[in-house]
């Protein structure tokens, strides 16, 4: 649960950092509300790309925003500066500051931090950039090139525009970098800052980032998009690129108490290592070293292997990144590992908004008191035998475990112990 603090020379427990607010902004839909219905339902939400005509690559349907209208939460001025990546941050926070009771400026600014995920940063931005400084008579980029492209814009917007002036930061580790916001979060209220957000958002739909993803060969080229994006499938094919993600209000406990804030549950415990190679996922070292970072989340909660109730894993749909998961989570759990659920193909990748996503999921089961099923696999793949969700579940510990990996090594980890749920809420 990490070392205790000194105060005067005695040994103080470590500061708890809880969840008291939930924005989502996603292919599921818009508020943590629309999201946990497409959850309960099972409701497939990737379909073919709007954002740009695709039809000259060989991928063309991913995970879209339904309705989403940016200038509803942001102002003239932040729309015309930052990219729809940032757009979404905005209400994403907005949401979640609703949700937990927060005011929309910091009250006490250096008490308020901001700690996001980012990966490809302002990529319709950039390519509208791209195109009129080599398409337009003029040869230029506009002046808000240089800061709305850029990973760190978002995390930059909102610290300005909510006046969060706390310790904050970004975290680069593609998807795992959306359990790595979580983390630095709770050491940031360890640390003595009461409010920080956290969480990731994605938007790498534009012809120039999908040419790029292209290029790793793990894109799902599969037309129909009921069949495009299967983790742990024999028919998995790759998986579909996403926008979107979910950001948090992560809480000192004891701040969260006195205002009489809704607790949706704790980040336990949580752990990162790397490959420190270019992996190829499937090799004894890369299973080795998701396997580490599971263990070292599980002992720095002080939580039991057999005590976790759910595990919400990466699930990238390339068959040997999924085998290779499945063998990591047996040699953590052993040959009856605890129910594992993914909503992934329902949305698509949003890679850490992605993972942010099923912080989101877990924390809203435990609100509803409902594990939901697993979307998919159909058809098992050989290597991939896990107990799957294949029906709705109540949770026994409330304790729920999230995956994520990042390309070219990156692991990550956290656990979500989660609060009882609220009196009357609806399951």
């Amino acid at each position: 649960m990490g070392a205790p603090r000194q105060r005067d020379g005695v040994s103080a427990p470590a500061a708890r950092a809880v969840v008291t607010g939930i924005g989502v902004v996603a292919p599921s839909g818009v508020g943590a509300d629309a999201h946990w219905r497409t959850v309960l339902t099972g409701t497939r939400r990737t379909g073919p790309i709007t954002l740009f005509d695709p039809s000259g690559y060989p991928t063309r349907n991913g995970g879209e925003v339904p309705g989403f209208t940016p200038d509803s939460y942001a102002d003239s001025r932040q729309l015309v500066q930052t990219d729809r990546w940032t757009h979404i941050g905005f209400a994403a926070t907005r949401l979640a500051l609703a949700d937990a009771g927060l005011p929309e400026r910091a009250p006490d600014p250096y008490g308020y931090a901001v700690t996001l995920a980012s990966s490809s940063g302002g990529n319709l931005f950039g390519q509208r950039e791209l195109q009129r400084l080599w398409g337009g008579a003029s040869r230029t980029v506009g002046a808000y090139q240089s800061i709305a492209w850029f990973y760190a814009a978002s995390v930059g917007q909102l610290s300005i525009h909510h006046q969060f002036k706390g310790p904050s930061g970004v975290l680069v580790a593609e998807t795992a970098g959306g359990l790595d916001s979580l983390a630095h979060a709770a050491r940031a209220v360890r640390r003595g800052t009461p409010v920080v957000i956290a969480g990731a958002t994605e938007c790498p739909l534009s012809p120039y980032a999908l040419a790029c993803q292209l290029r790793s060969g793990l894109l799902s080229e599969v037309t129909d998009p009921e069949r495009a994006y299967l983790p742990f499938d024999a028919a998995a094919s790759g998986y579909l690129p996403a926008e979107g993600g979910a950001v948090f209000v992560v809480e000192e406990l004891g701040h969260a108490v006195a205002r009489g804030a809704r607790v949706y549950g704790e980040v336990s415990g949580w752990g990162s290592t790397h490959d420190a190679a270019h992996t190829t996922a499937d090799s004894a070292g890369d299973v080795a070293q998701y396997a580490r970072a599971m263990r070292l989340a599980l002992d720095r909660a002080g939580v039991a292997a057999a005590d976790v109730d759910v595990v919400l894993p990466d699930a990238l749909g390339v068959p040997r990144y999924d085998r290779s998961e499945a063998e990591a989570l047996r040699a953590v759990f052993g040959d009856r590992p605890p129910p594992v659920t993914t909503q992934k193909p329902l949305t698509g990748r949003a890679y850490q908004g992605g993972s942010a996503l099923d912080v989101a999921t877990a924390l809203l089961a435990f609100a509803h008191d409902t594990l939901p099923a697993s979307a998919g696999p159909g058809e098992v793949a050989d290597g991939c035998d896990l107990d799957f969700l294949r029906e709705h579940r109540r949770p026994r510990n409330r304790l729920a475990l999230v995956c994520a990996r990042g390309f070219d090594g990156f692991n990550s980890t956290l656990v979500l112990r989660g609060a009882a749920p609220t009196k009357g809420q609806p399951s």
